[in-house]
């Protein structure tokens, strides 16, 4: 059940916003070692938004995830960071990444929870 939800103050016109959402499902899947099958991605895009005072292009991005290994979120940074640079343009230094792991419980899917 992986979500990625990417929130930016802008996205280039000419992206492709489909083949982007799929390079970073792909992305995910690979990174966490799932099936793409579950992976969610989610672009807020266009969002007014300030870092450091600038309103450069800059990105939040949450990726949620079952059993999300603690140790190895610095791992995960790198690799979304270095995808969201390649993908959208944005540097790392003006990305946010939140890391969470709900319990099963707390995450519903076809009528009933993980």
């Amino acid at each position: 059940m992986p979500l990625l939800r990417i929130t930016a103050n802008y996205f280039a016109d000419s992206l492709d916003k489909n083949a982007v959402v799929k390079q970073f499902s792909s992305g995910v899947a690979d990174i966490l070692g799932k099936p793409e099958s579950y992976v969610m991605v989610v672009l807020d895009e266009n969002q007014t938004m300030s870092f450091a005072g600038s309103q450069d292009p800059m990105a939040y991005i949450e990726l949620k995830s079952l059993g999300l290994p603690d140790d190895r979120t610095t791992e995960f940074s790198q690799k979304l960071c270095a995808l969201s640079e390649t993908l959208l343009n944005i540097s790392p230094s003006r990305i946010y990444i939140e890391f969470s792991s709900p319990q099963r419980h707390h995450w519903g899917w076809d009528n009933r929870t993980f």
